[in-house]
């Protein structure tokens, strides 16, 4: 491809020219029949699915649920961006499938997430490549281009590169004295997972000399002035990382925590968030922000650094979450969003050294973890379903002798409210079995140590017989659904108990051989 067409490729009035001169023909429009549409994008199912694949060389379909509120947030920015790619004439087509009632796609796709996009290449059923993290509808026509045609803009001069980072956002640009290599490789791959950003290459002496820079570099460029340099180095620079890194500055280096920030915040790959809670109103709110700003550019793309206004109504139900009560302002919290480990900063004032000890002491595995806990409420065991906290939950869960099933749950969900009555009545089914318990816990208010966590409902059964295993429950939220499936766990429980007697009553038997017994088990 010539340098003209890399160039104009960020224009996309001129991709269908680019896609042709890559061997991607223009589609024509083109009514599929037995496919019908909705805002240009294609409503797919089952028994038309295939012939979709079949009959559009690229397609991106986004798997959702009507009543998933995020579905219907994507749904308008989703038209959008199959508006703009059919008018441009391009051989790529947008569709949509619900799979409320089409449980086949969820199983064959593995989706868990609403909702969930696939980009599906040549009609190969078997291998789409997942869209995460894209939410406006420029966002997919950058995605969707850098994944068909190249996936930079190539910065032949000194006068494209200064136009290039010349505006108020951000902007990547790869020093690369030679165009091919891994250095590029892995810097096309991040521009791909990262389609909020224009990402440009040079080879070019000048922009070399331009901007100072003498070996291979990745430069990120914040309103025309570059504020990060990573050397691209073998072995140094990996994919992960690199987006990782870009993608930090797709938000500010301290965001304000609302409804509008939250989704960008959570796009960002990066598992460590540092929350500061604290009133705007407050006296002290201007120097602790300052502090917090300063050591948010030292840790940058370690962990994400956010304010938390305690005088917004609006914020309620994340400083229900992180627990943070009028008293404790301004307060500290680190969450590991991976683990769910909550890590509190053991000082009172937001201080520049307390945050940057508090931080790194965290990143070196030293700092204390914070577990909650209710007290334990009277009466919490005389119930068909038990209450458990923080400060029982291990003594009940663990309890070799019985089968433990547990709801953890969030008062303020609306789909733990809906719940809770069927999870009574699953209480008042096995409450006569005197080795089964069903239990509830409030996770917002009582911290216990699991690992892979989900959101709000999630389930765990505590096998008999075990004091650490712990397995998840990933039916159907439906009172038989969790009958059968504890049923099913009691039997292979006692299958396994009886496998143990015999071998327990074995042990008095001389063995044929030495260790004969003892090898088998």
């Amino acid at each position: 491809m010539g340098t003209p067409c890399l160039l104009f490729l960020l224009g996309f009035g001129v991709l269908s020219s680019c896609a042709a001169a890559d061997g991607i023909e223009p589609a024509g429009e083109k009514l599929l029949p037995g496919i019908e549409e909705e805002d240009n994008v294609l409503i797919l199912e089952e028994s038309n699915f295939d012939r979709a694949l079949e009959e559009n060389r690229y397609l991106l379909v986004a798997f959702y649920t009507a009543l998933s509120g995020p579905s219907q947030t994507l749904a308008a920015e989703f038209a959008r961006a199959a508006e703009e790619l059919k008018s441009a004439a391009t051989d790529v087509r947008l569709g949509k499938a619900d799979v409320t009632d089409q449980k086949a796609f969820q199983k064959e796709f593995n989706i868990q997430d609403f909702p969930t996009l696939k980009f599906f290449v040549h009609g190969d059923r078997s291998n789409p490549v997942e869209c995460k993290g894209v939410r406006t509808a420029s966002a997919f026509v950058t995605w969707i281009r850098r994944r068909i045609g190249s996936c930079t803009a190539y910065l032949n001069s000194t006068e494209q590169a200064e136009a290039f980072v010349e505006p108020d956002g951000v902007a990547v640009i790869g020093f690369f004295k030679s165009p091919q290599g891994w250095a590029e490789e892995v810097f096309c791959h991040s521009a791909r997972s990262t389609p909020e950003l224009p990402f440009g290459t040079t080879t070019s002496e000048e922009v070399f000399a331009r901007f100072g820079i003498r070996e291979d570099a990745v430069v990120i460029f914040q309103r025309g002035k570059p504020v990060y340099n990573q050397a691209a180095e073998e072995g140094r620079l990996t994919h992960e990382e690199l987006t990782r890194l870009v993608k930090t500055f797709t938000v500010d280096v301290v965001s304000e925590y609302n409804l509008e920030t939250s989704l960008k915040i959570f796009d960002v790959p990066v598992e460590n968030h540092i929350l500061l809670f604290i009133p705007k109103s407050s006296s002290v709110f201007s120097k602790a922000y300052e502090n917090f700003k300063s050591v948010a550019e030292e840790f940058r793309g370690k962990i994400v650094f956010i304010v938390v206004d305690t005088d917004e109504s609006r914020n309620g139900r994340v400083i229900e979450y992180f627990q943070v009560i009028e008293i404790e302002v301004p307060a500290v919290q680190i969450l590991n969003l991976t683990s769910d480990a909550r890590y509190k900063m053991p000082a009172e004032r937001v201080t520049v050294r307390d945050l940057r000890r508090f931080c790194q002491s965290y990143l070196e595995g030293t700092a204390k973890r914070h577990l909650a806990s209710e007290e334990i409420p009277d009466g919490w065991d005389q119930k068909p379903v038990k209450e458990l906290v923080g400060k029982n939950f291990d003594r009940v869960v663990f309890n070799k002798k019985n089968h433990v099933f547990v709801m953890f749950y969030a008062p303020w969900s609306e789909a733990c409210q809906k719940l809770l009555p069927i999870w009574d009545e699953l209480g008042k089914m096995f409450e006569n079995r005197s080795n089964v318990v069903i239990a509830k816990i409030d996770y917002t208010a009582n911290n216990a140590q699991l690992l892979n966590l989900e959101r709000y409902p999630f389930f765990r059964y505590f096998p008999v017989g075990s004091a650490t295993r712990v397995d998840p429950y990933k039916g159907e939220h439906s009172l038989d659904a969790f009958a059968e499936f504890l049923e099913e766990q009691i039997k292979a429980g006692k299958k396994l108990s009886d496998k143990e007697a015999r071998f327990e009553n074995l042990r008095g038997q001389k063995p044929n051989y030495p260790g004969k017994i003892d090898n088998h088990r």
